[in-house]
């Protein structure tokens, strides 16, 4: 077995017993000797397994006595809480993007000295000298490749290593079903332009992505939220009544993947559900899967569209979460619309340039990238937790997170209903750039949540500035509600 999966897995047995209360703070762990005795591994295996454990905040090593179990002070915090799927719809959601949305992008433009914004790892994260290599390498064997004409319909040598790829997904695909576009972004626009139009009503997660709302409002269609859990993704049973209370939705798009912003992960069972309820209802179902690859999980998880026999899913994917935040390399399986969308790609944007589609096959194809997602989710995963211990420690009392399973951010609910916008202002001012929850609706139903990045290495200047933005909200809080909204 791989060491990084065995000593991975070691950790979530030793982690789940803690959890469990079997092992409780203050306890001393079995020492390394122990261990490599027990499980029959490598010293090298034990130490990972227990330097794994200490960098997420579960143990403490004591000079000269060994590692010690301590209780992370995230464990105190609350769960963000379960939206309630029963209530009938805002109709506040069934409007357009407000402006306020482009206003706050447009603040956030400025210089800053912390981005807690963005939804991407620290760039030495991604595998930059490999690609590079490759890059170099690829040019010198076709010096032509960027003077000469694209070749229509994406690289055949990508679409094969996507196709391949897919299977561990489970999505059987032939190459030629794969539509290489300009990130998940584009395919998203030519799903959403394949099966509706301006005026039609599409079902949303809420609250979800701010650049989805964004790109419905530029397509003239109208978005109507759909409660969703923080846990397992969009309320089946708030869907189910929109479609009986509304005649004119069109589409369906959820993430069902560590959802942006909540974190959720959708069970299987709710995927199927999904799946066959959309189906029954003759509306299309859109699957945004930009975040998969990053589940904590031995196995990737299975894509809604695995569950899809009769071509309603349109799985929609990209590599610039997870392999190259610089190249906006996506792709999409259009199902019963793959003519159509392959017209509106050629209408819309034409070819993909060649030297990323080639660069990205290659290493698709090696067992680097592999190496490289392991790598990623181990770095994610301990600068998560301990982005997480320090909204416990330096946010004030009253705040909400749930930490996800995988991924580069982290959904915060502030105390006392405190404005986002609020804290997104005062933290700029110091140099501080974070992601306000107005953003992740057209309803203020949010506004007293911040989606904040945990993909960048924990250093005491990053630690600083989240104590300085806990000091921001804990001063806000004190100000009367008028002054703080």
């Amino acid at each position: 077995m791989d060491t990084q999966l065995l000593y991975k897995r070691l950790a979530l047995h030793y982690l789940n017993a803690i959890k469990a209360g079997t092992l409780t703070a203050g306890d001393r762990m079995p020492s390394v000797r122990k261990l490599m005795a027990l499980h029959e591994v490598s010293l090298s295996t034990a130490l990972q397994l227990c330097r794994h454990l200490e960098a997420q905040g579960w143990l403490e090593a004591r000079p000269r006595s060994g590692y010690f179990v301590r209780h992370p002070k995230r464990i105190r915090l609350v769960p963000v809480a379960e939206p309630i799927s029963g209530a009938p719809i805002d109709p506040a959601q069934y409007v357009g993007i407000h402006e306020r949305v482009s206003a706050i992008i447009a603040q956030g433009q400025r210089p800053i000295k912390f981005n807690l914004a963005r939804a991407t790892g620290a760039p030495d994260l991604y595998p930059e000298t490999e690609l590079k290599n490759l890059a170099i390498r690829i040019l010198r064997h076709k010096p032509n490749l960027l003077t000469k004409a694209i070749a229509p319909g994406g690289n055949r040598e990508l679409k094969n290593a996507l196709a391949k790829r897919a299977l561990n997904q489970g999505i059987s695909v032939a190459p030629d079903d794969v539509i290489i576009t300009y990130g998940c972004i584009e395919a998203l626009n030519l799903g959403l332009r394949a099966v509706a139009q301006a005026g039609d009503v599409i079902a949303v997660e809420s609250p979800t992505f701010y650049g989805l709302l964004q790109v419905l409002e530029s397509l003239g269609m109208k978005a109507l939220e759909i409660p969703t859990s923080p846990q397992t993704g969009i309320s089946i049973e708030a869907l189910e009544l929109a479609m009986q209370t509304y005649d004119n939705i069109k589409a369906v798009v959820v993430v069902p993947h560590l959802q942006n912003p909540l974190g959720s992960i959708m069970p299987d069972q709710h995927k199927q559900r999904l799946v066959a309820l959309c189906e029954q209802q003759h509306i299309p179902l859109i699957e945004d899967d930009s975040y998969g690859a990053l589940v904590e999980s031995d196995l990737p998880p299975t894509a809604i569209k695995h569950w899809d026999t009769a071509g309603n899913v349109i799985y929609c994917a990209s590599l610039h979460k997870i392999l190259a935040p610089g190249m906006r390399v996506g792709w999409i399986l259009a199902g019963r619309w793959h003519a159509r969308i392959t017209m509106l790609k050629y209408a819309q944007t034409r070819y993909n340039e060649e030297l990323s589609q080639l660069v990205v096959a290659e290493f698709l194809q090696s067992s680097a990238y592999d190496r490289h997602l392991r790598r990623l989710r181990v770095a994610l995963s301990s600068q998560r937790e301990r982005a997480a211990e320090a909204i416990a420690a330096y946010f004030p009392p009253g705040t909400r997170l749930s930490v996800p399973n995988g991924g580069v951010s982290i959904w915060v609910e502030l105390p006392n209903q405190l404005s986002s916008r609020a804290v997104f202002e005062a933290a700029l001012e110091q140099g501080i750039l974070v992601s306000p929850g107005l953003l992740y609706s057209n309803s203020n139903r949010f506004n007293h949540f911040l989606r904040l990045n945990c993909g960048m290495h924990f250093t005491p200047e990053l630690d600083e500035a989240w104590r300085t933005l806990g000091d921001i909200i804990l001063q806000l809080g004190k100000r009367p509600l008028s002054s703080a909204a």
